[in-house]
C-alpha cells in the first residue's frame, strides 16, 4: 500500500473513493469528476476551489479566534458555516518560504526556501500544477512570492500581480513618525481605490463565467493586513488606540538579540506605548478591510450560485508583531506565537458545518487537502495531512506537534535580502541583517497544545508554557524546573528533522556513464537511457 492509498483509506470518507478513481495518473479529468459524482455523500463534481490569503494576519486578532476588539463578521460567519481550526502554525515566518511550504507540503528544511529569493522551479512540485493536471483552470490574483518566474506557464492558467497595496497613481500616505521605522502611516484613499480591490473584482469574474465547465482554483495572495500600517480613511479610525488590551511590553529578559537589535535600528525606542497602540489599531483596521473584501467575495459566491459547488479557504502566511515586544512587522527567524499562529477557516460544500478544532495542524496542510478535493494524487513524499477527516466530523489528532523553521545561515549570503533590494520602511530590516547576520541566524520550533521550544544554536533559545504565560513572556529555557519539558521537546524537534529532511528524487539515475560519441549526433539515445522506473 503505497502514501496515498493509505491517505484515502485512514480519512475513512468519500475522499477516499475519489482518491481511488484518481490513482492512474492517466485518468481524465472527465472521469474523476464521474467518480465525484457517484461516491457516497456525494451529489456534484469535484469542487472549485478558492485560498483566500491575507497576508500578515494574525489568528488572535480576529473575533472568531477570541479577540474581545475587532469586527470581523464575514470571517466569523464563515467559521459558523464552515470550520475553524484554532491551532494552526506556519513553517516559516517569512512571505517566499511559508508559500512555497504550503505549495509542496515540505518544512522548508527539505530543499532550503528560506529566502524572498528563491522560489519553486520546475523540477519542484507544486500544488497548481498538479491541480492544471487534473484538469483545473488555475487563476492567480495578487503577489508572487511562491513561484519561480520559469513555473508559472505549467502551474497557472491565468495570473495578474498586484502593487503594494494602492491602486496605481494613488496619493502615498504620510509617515506618521519620521526618524523612526514604525511602518506607520496615515489614511489612504478609498476601500474601493486599493490594488486588493482591484484584484478581487478580477477574480470575482471567474465565477460568472460560461465559456468553459472545467473546475477552478482560484488564488487571492492579498496585500493587507501587511505593513506598512495604514488602509482606507473607514477603517483606519475604526479601533480607539486607549482601548485596545495592552500589549505585550519591550525589554522582557532572556529574549533573542534581534528584539534589541530591531529597536535601535529602526528608531523603535523613540516611540511611546500610545504609538505602540495605534499601529495595533490601524492593524486591526486592515484585518477588519480585509474581512470587508472576504465579505464582498462571500456575496458574490451567493449570487451567482457558486457557493454550492466551490470550497473556500482562508488562511495568511504568517502573522506580524504589530506592536508587541516594542517591534513592528516580523523577522525570519522570530518564532512568537503572533508570527507562527494564523487563521485557517475552510467551507467545503457537504462538509459539515460549525466545526471548531483544536488540534495542531500546519499551514502546509492546505495541500494534501486540496489534492483530495480535487481527485488527484501528488508524484512527491510530502508531509501534508488532509483535514477533510476533521472538517466531516471527526476527531483531531490531539498528540500532534506544529514545527516551524526560521532564519539564514551566516555562511549562505545568497539566502539575505540583499542590500539595494530596496529602502524606505524596510532599509533598517536589510541593513540589520546583512550587518549583524548573527541576529538572523537559523532557528526551530515546536510547538504542542501546552508548551513551545525554539531552539537557535547560534543564539537564545526559548521555552514557553502557555497554561501561565500564553503570551510568551516568560522565557523558561534552561530553567531546572522545566528540564525534562526541554528534553522531550528537544527529542521531538531532532525527531523532526530526522523524519523529514533529505527528501530523495522520485526518479532515479543510471550508474554506467554514458557512451562517448562525441562526433556522431546522429545516433539515436541508447535504450539504457530510458527511465528505470516506469
Amino acid at each position: 500500500m503505497n502514501r496515498r492509498q493509505f491517505v484515502g483509506l485512514s480519512g475513512g470518507t468519500v475522499m477516499g473513493s475519489i482518491l481511488h478513481a484518481g490513482a492512474s495518473t492517466n485518468a481524465s479529468a472527465e472521469a474523476l469528476d464521474e467518480a465525484a459524482q457517484t461516491a457516497s455523500g456525494m451529489s456534484m463534481k469535484r469542487p472549485n476551489l478558492i485560498l483566500f490569503m491575507p497576508d500578515e494576519m494574525r489568528a488572535d486578532s480576529l473575533a472568531c479566534y477570541g479577540n474581545s476588539v475587532t469586527k470581523t463578521p464575514n470571517l466569523d460567519k464563515l467559521a459558523a458555516g464552515g470550520s475553524l481550526f484554532k491551532n494552526c502554525h506556519v513553517q516559516f515566518p517569512v512571505c517566499g518560504a511559508s508559500r512555497c511550504s504550503m505549495l509542496t507540503g515540505w518544512p522548508t528544511s527539505v530543499r532550503g526556501h528560506r529566502s524572498l529569493y528563491y522560489f519553486l522551479r520546475p523540477e519542484e512540485p507544486n500544488l497548481f500544477r498538479y491541480l492544471r493536471e487534473a484538469g483545473y483552470d488555475v487563476f492567480w490574483f495578487g503577489k508572487n512570492d511562491a513561484l519561480a518566474a520559469q513555473s508559472f506557464a505549467s502551474s497557472v492558467t491565468y495570473w495578474e500581480q498586484g502593487t503594494d497595496g494602492r491602486s496605481p497613481g494613488a496619493t502615498r500616505p504620510t509617515d506618521l513618525t519620521p526618524g523612526s521605522l514604525s511602518m506607520l502611516y496615515g489614511p489612504a484613499g478609498d476601500r474601493r481605490q486599493t490594488s486588493d480591490y482591484r484584484l478581487l473584482s478580477e477574480a470575482m469574474r471567474i465565477l460568472e463565467r460560461k465559456e468553459s465547465t472545467k473546475p477552478f482554483c482560484i488564488f487571492l495572495p492579498l496585500i493587507q493586513p501587511h505593513p506598512p500600517y495604514t488602509i482606507p480613511e473607514d477603517f483606519y479610525n475604526m479601533y480607539n488606540p486607549s482601548s485596545l488590551p495592552a500589549l505585550v511590553p519591550p525589554g522582557l529578559q532572556k529574549k533573542p538579540d534581534f528584539h534589541e537589535g530591531i529597536r535601535e535600528r529602526y528608531g523603535l525606542k523613540k516611540l511611546s506605548d500610545t504609538e505602540f497602540r495605534k499601529i495595533r489599531a490601524v492593524y486591526y483596521g486592515q484585518v477588519s478591510y480585509s474581512d470587508w473584501l472576504l465579505g464582498e467575495l462571500l456575496e458574490k459566491l451567493e449570487r451567482s450560485g457558486r457557493s454550492k459547488d466551490t470550497a473556500l479557504f482562508v488562511m495568511s502566511d504568517h502573522g506580524d508583531y504589530a506592536g508587541d515586544y516594542g517591534l513592528v512587522e516580523k523577522w525570519p527567524s522570530g518564532l512568537e506565537d503572533c508570527l507562527t499562529h494564523i487563521p485557517l477557516i475552510a467551507r467545503v460544500p457537504g462538509a459539515k458545518p460549525g466545526v471548531v478544532s483544536d488540534g495542531m495542524v500546519e499551514l502546509y496542510d492546505i495541500m494534501q487537502t486540496c489534492i483530495d478535493l480535487a481527485g488527484t494524487q501528488t508524484n512527491h513524499t510530502h508531509f501534508s495531512r488532509s483535514m477533510l477527516p476533521v472538517m466531516e466530523g471527526g476527531s483531531a489528532d490531539k498528540e500532534r506537534a506544529a514545527f516551524a523553521e526560521g532564519g539564514y545561515n551566516v555562511y549562505e549570503p545568497q539566502c539575505f535580502e540583499p542590500g539595494g533590494a530596496g529602502g524606505g520602511p524596510y532599509a533598517g530590516k536589510i541593513g540589520l541583517q546583512n550587518e549583524q547576520p548573527v541576529m538572523v541566524s537559523r532557528s526551530a520550533m515546536v510547538r504542542t497544545q501546552t508548551h513551545k521550544l525554539i531552539l537557535r544554536p547560534q543564539g537564545q533559545s526559548e521555552l514557553y508554557s502557555y497554561r501561565d504565560d500564553p503570551r510568551e513572556e516568560h522565557n523558561l529555557y534552561g530553567d531546572r524546573g522545566t528540564s525534562a519539558v526541554e528534553a522531550e521537546l528537544t527529542m521531538k524537534l531532532l525527531k523532526q528533522f530526522i523524519n523529514t529532511t533529505g527528501i530523495a528524487p522520485m526518479d532515479k539515475d543510471p550508474r554506467d556513464a554514458p557512451p562517448f560519441y562525441p562526433t556522431r549526433t546522429d545516433l539515436p539515445a541508447a535504450s539504457w537511457q530510458a527511465k528505470i522506473l516506469d
